[in-house]
């Protein structure tokens, strides 16, 4: 199912900020945390078994949702993108200091490069997430609320889309022959 995994991943975020600017940053928390769960349960329901970062990203937006909500402070949802782009730096970076490609366990079945095409990508995406922590702290402290949920969608995901694409050249530099893998 084609849909699903961007369904899954982008639906929570388009219903947040649709709630944000209709009704503000509390009930769009609220409405973000319920679809969530609804896309995870969806995933299983599909599927019948749930990817490791959806979970992993549901749990952090039921943390950080629960957070905003129950102390009234929006800098715990603002927070939830650092971390989890964080996560995702330390997790690939880290696979790299241990000579294990995340990315290639991830992405190896829809791309097939050698090791050093993974290792580059890999150093590449690692240090892009590393900046869109960095970014996205920079942006919930110096910008409006409005300007961060605008950063968020659609200009994070704006972002991220140019950077893979810009990959493009290294993936096919670093492509294996069909015929011989």
């Amino acid at each position: 199912m084609p849909w699903l995994k961007p369904a899954v991943e982008y639906g929570p975020l388009a219903v947040f900020v649709a709630v944000y600017f209709s009704q503000g940053l509390m009930p769009a928390t609220v409405a973000l945390m319920i679809a969530t769960v609804i896309g995870v349960g969806m995933s299983w329901l599909v599927t019948r078994k749930v990817p490791l970062m959806p979970v992993v990203t549901a749990v952090i937006v039921l943390v950080f949702g629960g957070l905003t909500l129950w102390l009234n402070d929006e800098n715990f949802i603002k927070m939830k993108p650092t971390i989890i782009y964080a996560l995702f730096a330390i997790v690939i970076g880290g696979g790299l200091a241990l000579g294990k490609s995340v990315l290639k366990k991830v992405l190896g079945h829809a791309v097939s490069m050698d090791e050093a095409g993974w290792r580059s990508l890999s150093v590449r995406v690692a240090l892009f997430f590393a900046a869109m922590a960095v970014a996205n702290e920079v942006v919930r402290h110096v910008m409006t609320t409005d300007h961060w949920v605008l950063w968020k969608m659609p200009g994070s995901l704006i972002i991220t889309l140019v950077f893979m694409m810009a990959q493009g050249p290294l993936i096919l530099r670093h492509q294996l022959d069909q015929e011989k893998t």
